[in-house]
């Protein structure tokens, strides 16, 4: 096998290979893309999370997510404090 000099280490001959390694559902066509239209409604310290459709379906709004997760993270730290205390 030969080695690729810098030059053409830096071409397109390693994005090609790259994409070829890569299954077709992340084979992505960025001069296609557009900005998201949606992406000033949500404010700069929320972070968006992708529920899987089964959990989507128990938590209706964010709201309840938030709840549910509060509540965890209260029961872990109580957890901690014992362990340490």
């Amino acid at each position: 096998m030969r080695k690729k000099t810098t030059k053409q280490a830096r071409g397109s001959d390693v994005h090609t290979e790259v994409r070829e390694e890569l299954a077709p559902e992340y084979r992505f066509d960025y001069k296609k893309s557009k900005p998201n239209r949606f992406a000033r409604r949500i404010p700069r310290d929320v972070v968006v999370v992708v529920l899987d459709s089964d959990v989507a379906e128990v938590f209706q709004d964010p709201k309840r997510v938030n709840e549910l997760l509060r509540a965890t993270i209260a029961a872990v730290e109580k957890r901690r404090k014992r362990r340490a205390g």
